[in-house]
């Protein structure tokens, strides 16, 4: 049975969107997921699936978590070995060494080329980016907060969802999918 990783876009921040893990946990166990975990506050959850399809798998969560909770959440699915396929394509070096400043957007699908064209790279120096696949790559040497970098990777400017996760959550997911 497939093992995926579930990132909830949006929750628990500055008081919105309020899901408790322990609830997510016990809704998710509820679809008939098994080994649920979750990690952190920030919504992510690993679990196991006898259904093939993450596409129907994220929407199924969607639709509980609306049905649950009164409120729309995006979920970005990835398989287990997605997640350690993304970790292997990294395309910049240093991630070990200053991970909180080194963020992983998750997208729900690859991006059209022309919105990615449209995006500068010397216009946010000393902040950079790589694109792979369904994942972006990101550096931020003097912080993620006052990053304009980080909000256009973050918004709707690519047409696709984003989610970010920092490099130790993007490690500690695929430990806890592995364990």
């Amino acid at each position: 049975m497939p093992r995926y990783i579930a990132l909830l876009r949006g929750i628990n921040v500055g008081g919105n969107k309020k899901v408790p893990m322990a609830q997510l946990r016990e809704l998710m166990e509820g679809l008939g997921y098994t080994d649920v975990a979750t990690l952190l506050q920030s919504g992510n959850a690993v679990f196991t699936s006898k259904e093939k399809s993450p596409a129907k798998v994220g929407r199924q969560l969607e639709v509980a978590i609306a049905k649950e909770f009164g409120f729309e959440v995006s979920v970005v699915i990835r398989t287990r070995d997605e997640l350690a396929a993304a970790i292997q394509a990294n395309p910049l070096s240093g991630a070990e060494d200053d991970p909180s400043h080194f963020l992983v957007t998750f997208l729900s699908d690859a991006p059209e080329p022309k919105k990615l064209e449209a995006i500068d790279p010397k216009a946010y120096l000393p902040d950079e980016f790589r694109v792979v696949g369904r994942e972006i790559y990101a550096r931020f040497p003097k912080g993620i907060g006052d990053s304009k970098l980080a909000t256009v990777l973050g918004g709707p400017r690519l047409g696709v969802t984003p989610t970010a996760r920092n490099w130790n959550t993007v490690l500690k997911l695929l430990e806890l999918a592995d364990s």
